[in-house]
């Protein structure tokens, strides 16, 4: 648990920042990040997580900046500002999630104005338990900032795994990362064109189905979360894919557990979707697959008007196949929607 509480002592903010998130604070990258070389820590004193703490900038206004960890471990309950991000991958793209890259088993998330890093380490000598880390970044964002953001999230999960015998694999060291996002113009091509997360589905029926474009990030093999989205021919997503792993997949079931059994749209009817799941060596919990027929919000409506059910689970084998056998886990099962 956390040990301090409150600012650190104003006059020392090299003191402040070697004492923050119990002395696991990496420091390397957080100039870069906040754009400031005069930089203070306070631990936030946050019992729902192992640690967590802030760093902020000395400037005021615009160029003001703030970066905030939070660690915790995947074998206990998810506090439900964690669950937030899951909770909206029916809505569009706002659920998607961009692999870190590097060999890390992280991403970088966006929503309304905030990135945020995710890292979630596997203990290989304790495989029910996984390190997990975010970092968000509250202020300017661009390819350098990102990178600074993903190296203090990444080396501070490190540090702390380290700390409490968690041996875990990690990446190399981050520089840059991309601020992009998808569904914003130029990001959808024809379905032909998947090489990345959505490639599975080059060879299926999505284009009868009315979404012949796809959106979609690199393939990654050791991100906990891919996403891919089939997008119809007026650019709106119109079916959302998801693989979540490990800390991913827990954290997914826990705020969709409700969901799954028997959910409800925005507009109050049934969602549409299909799930499975699979065995993956690298954790004792389960993978977990889910296809979304998406709702637009712009428009109030689905872009996919009429929503089916036998195409959703040809597409969701499709996706979980490739996925597993890219990560060597064993037969994808479907689930039940009942």
């Amino acid at each position: 648990m956390l040990h301090g509480t409150g600012a650190f002592d104003a006059g020392s903010d090299d003191r402040s920042l070697d004492r923050a998130c119990d002395g696991t604070l990496a420091q390397d990258g957080l100039r870069t990040a906040l754009h400031s070389s005069h930089l203070s820590a306070d631990d936030e004193g946050d019992g729902d997580y192992l640690a967590a703490c802030s760093v902020h900038n000395s400037a005021s206004g615009p160029q003001g900046s703030s970066l905030e960890l939070k660690l915790r471990w995947s074998s206990a309950a998810a506090p439900s500002g964690t669950l937030a991000w899951y909770d909206e991958d029916y809505n569009g793209v706002k659920a998607q999630a961009a692999p870190l890259g590097h060999g890390w088993s992280g991403v970088v998330r966006y929503d309304s104005g905030t990135y945020q890093v995710m890292v979630a380490l596997d203990c290989v000598n304790q495989k029910s338990k996984a390190l997990v880390a975010y970092g968000d970044l509250l202020g300017t964002a661009n390819s350098a900032t990102l990178g600074g953001l993903g190296r203090v999230t990444t080396e501070t999960a490190q540090k702390t795994a380290e700390k409490f015998g968690c041996q875990a694999k990690t990446g190399k060291r981050l520089t840059g990362l991309s601020a992009a996002r998808l569904g914003t113009p130029g990001t959808a091509k024809p379905l032909r064109q998947a090489e990345g997360s959505c490639v599975a589905l080059r060879g299926t029926t999505a284009a009868r189905n009315a979404t012949p474009e796809v959106m979609e990030y690199p393939a990654d093999p050791d991100a906990p979360q891919t996403n891919c989205y089939l997008v119809t021919k007026t650019g709106k997503p119109g079916y959302g894919l998801y693989a979540y792993y490990g800390a991913a997949a827990k954290d997914f079931l826990t705020s969709e557990r409700g969901h799954l059994k028997k959910g409800y749209g925005p507009t109050g009817s049934d969602r549409d979707y299909a799930w499975a799941t699979a065995t993956c060596p690298q954790s004792a919990q389960p993978a977990v697959f889910v296809l979304y027929h998406l709702y637009d919000r712009d428009t109030d409506s689905y872009p996919v008007p009429h929503h089916s059910a036998t195409f959703a689970e040809f597409a969701l084998k499709a996706f979980a196949d490739h996925e597993t056998t890219q990560r060597g886990c064993t037969a994808v099962h479907m689930m039940s929607r009942a």
